[in-house]
């Protein structure tokens, strides 16, 4: 094939991801070549209860010869994991699998200086621990970004990107500054630029209601509008801050590539209102792309054979060009 592979991180055993996966590699065709990092055991336990059908090239930790890959076969970088049944509930059992793919992944992504990264879900409850607030943070820690990265929740017709991202509600005013503003509108307008060739008008809310409060110096005031004004000088396409409850409506999203919010819920929320789970996960900041599908481990969906591929097929697709 010759073309750059997509690593590919399975994440939790015990999601639907691997359900997703199958289901993709049945119905598109990619381009590059596709390497999953995942137990050999349970990608066959899985297939076979699943009703799929596909042959493994199983290749070493340290293959190289990368341009001689194609996709006939899923290449496959066993890791170890040991199980019961291939459809397990979620527990803290898979959280050495979970780390050794990543960091397999992630060993060749750097020894290779690859691009393309995706990764299933986790459980933040048992494999994060409260350590990092999501995979965001858990791979910005792991190449050394720790404040250099945004999360954007992708879709053509519109994306939206949270400030800050797995916080607790009371928290979020604590993590809101002029140069986080600054950082991830930058980030934004980058990608944007290197992808599609055009400047994002981007929006952002407020964080009080109506953008407003009854108390001396709120967050508007202080932080929100004054990194605005400084962005627009620096000939940032930015508007702003706008009301959360008024900012969806058709009248203005039809005026912006993307709205960026002050915390996840203000704006994931309506997004996925209006696309459902038609979008992609993208990490801004990291030394590669990463992408994952917009969804998580969806545990009580496990086995059914019900789960859509839509998001993954977006996320393989938007690296595959």
């Amino acid at each position: 094939m010759g073309k750059e592979p997509i690593i590919i991180v399975s994440g939790e055993p015990n999601s639907v991801f691997l359900e997703i996966f199958f289901k993709s590699i049945k119905t598109c065709h990619y381009k590059c070549p596709l390497i999953l990092v995942a137990s050999k055991e349970l990608v066959q336990q899985q297939m076979k209860s699943l009703g799929f059908s596909f042959q493994i090239n199983t290749i070493d930790k340290n293959f190289d010869e990368f341009a001689k890959l194609d996709n006939k076969k899923i290449n496959l970088i066993n890791i170890e994991y040991k199980f019961n049944n291939c459809f397990e509930k979620i527990s803290s059992k898979s959280n050495n699998y979970i780390k050794e793919s990543f960091d397999v992944g992630l060993k060749i992504i750097h020894q290779n200086n690859f691009s393309k990264f995706i990764n299933g879900p986790i459980s933040k409850k048992y494999f994060l621990r409260g350590k990092t607030l999501g995979i965001t943070e858990y791979l910005a820690k792991k190449t050394k970004k720790n404040n250099e990265v945004a999360m954007l929740i992708f879709n053509k017709e519109l994306s939206v990107s949270p400030l800050t991202t797995h916080l607790a509600l009371k928290d979020v005013h604590k993590h809101i500054s002029k140069q986080k503003i600054y950082t991830h509108v930058k980030l934004i307008t980058e990608f944007y630029k290197k992808n599609f060739k055009k400047k994002p008008r981007i929006a952002i809310t407020g964080l009080n209601p109506h953008c407003e409060s009854n108390f001396k110096d709120c967050e508007e005031d202080l932080i929100i509008i004054p990194a605005i004004k400084n962005l627009k000088i620096r000939n940032f396409d930015i508007e702003g801050p706008f009301p959360a409850d008024t900012i969806f409506s058709k009248e203005y999203i039809k005026k912006f590539d993307l709205i960026i919010g002050m915390y996840h819920d203000q704006v994931l929320t309506p997004m996925k209102a209006l696309f459902g789970f038609d979008a992609i996960n993208i990490t801004l900041g990291l030394p590669f792309v990463r992408v994952s599908p917009d969804h998580g481990p969806n545990s009580s969906m496990l086995g059914k054979n019900l789960s859509n591929p839509k998001s993954l097929n977006k996320a393989l697709k938007f690296l595959d060009k």
